[in-house]
């Protein structure tokens, strides 16, 4: 593990080795994100029959939800090549040319980040994806013509955590949009279980649950913590996982039974004990806790908000009542107005 956060959901470059052992081939291993894995199944069955390139693809949500995964088993069940890639590493128009003129029919082009394509690439890309054709601004000046070369039919899988940045115009160009959301504990565990299986880890029911209970709702998380504990297994224990071990090994990782790490516990408490719990603006927020603002809103806050520790208002974000029970601190509701003033200890 690199310095960053055990619960994060973002990929660590040092993990890729394990993410790609325990990621699932086909549609049928994939746990979890059933509306959108049955819908799916449907559309590339339809593709298969026609013998056409899937529509275009957009995956949205939180990261480490399976949205790379979910691109890779597209290819697996279709029959062809993944080529992956990520919108801040296309930086100008000929590193899109040469992506979309070596893929071969139906062949997938995963995007990753693809809220951060310049621009300039993004006008590019709409011609490619409507009709399966390259347009290429040859020279400059009045001398400059305008180049236009075919392309073969295929699929672009875009995957994105903040759909709110994405034009309206590219958004539009995909056919297929589908929302990745949180897991629950049942499919974490069985998520846990399998990976547990691969690594061939001994580990109790109540473990995997105990791991799945504070995962985040996020696969990568819920390895990360397996792998872990792992450790703890095999060096304080005879290997076997069991809920107790699972439970302690969290515990001294400063992983809480909601998932909540050290990060997580100062965002509410600074909310709490300096701006009597809010309603704060999120540049405050940051600038309090020396973090850049898009990353709260990225990554921290998506969770926060979905197990109801953290509310946005209109005037800024404030801690709930669940989140004081939580944290052991009294909840006072003020004048009315639904503002949370708890006292500061």
């Amino acid at each position: 593990m690199s310095d960053e956060r055990l619960v994060q959901g973002i990929s660590d470059p040092l993990e890729r080795q394990w993410e790609q052992a325990l990621r699932p081939r086909k549609l049928a291993e994939y746990v979890g994100q059933t509306k959108v894995t049955e819908n799916l199944a449907v559309f590339l069955e339809a593709a298969r029959r026609r013998g056409e390139a899937l529509d275009h693809v957009l995956l949205y949500g939180p990261p480490g939800l399976g949205k790379t995964t979910l691109a890779h088993i597209v290819g697996s069940e279709l029959g062809v090549n993944v080529r992956a890639t990520a919108g801040p590493l296309i930086e100008k128009a000929g590193d899109l040319a040469a992506l979309l003129t070596n893929l071969e029919p139906r062949d997938i082009l995963f995007i990753d980040e693809i809220h951060r394509l310049p621009p300039a690439v993004e006008e590019i890309l709409y011609p490619a994806m409507e009709d399966f054709k390259l347009d290429i601004l040859v020279g400059q000046g009045p001398s400059a013509r305008t180049l236009s070369l075919a392309l073969q039919p295929f699929t672009l899988v875009g995957a994105t955590t903040r759909i709110g940045l994405l034009t309206a115009p590219l958004r539009n160009r995909f056919g297929i949009t589908f929302h990745m959301d949180f897991y629950d504990v049942a499919d974490l565990r069985r998520i846990v279980e399998r990976s547990a299986r691969l690594l061939a880890v001994p580990t109790e029911a109540d473990a995997a649950e105990e791991i799945a209970r504070r995962s985040r709702g996020t696969p990568r998380v819920a390895n990360r913590l397996l792998r872990r504990v792992r450790d703890f297994a095999e060096i304080l224990s005879d290997g076997a996982v069991t809920k107790a071990l699972a439970s302690d090994s969290l515990e001294r990782l400063e992983v809480d039974r909601f998932g909540l790490d050290d990060l997580d516990r100062r965002i509410l408490l600074t909310i709490l004990d300096k701006y009597a719990g809010g309603p704060v603006g999120l540049n405050t927020i940051a600038a309090s806790l020396g973090e850049e603002k898009d990353t709260i809103e990225e990554i921290y806050e998506p969770y926060l908000l979905q197990i109801g520790f953290l509310d946005r208002t209109p005037r800024g974000r404030t801690v709930t009542q669940r989140a004081c029970d939580h944290l052991g601190r009294p909840w006072i509701r003020s004048g009315g107005q639904g503002d949370l003033f708890p006292p500061s200890p």
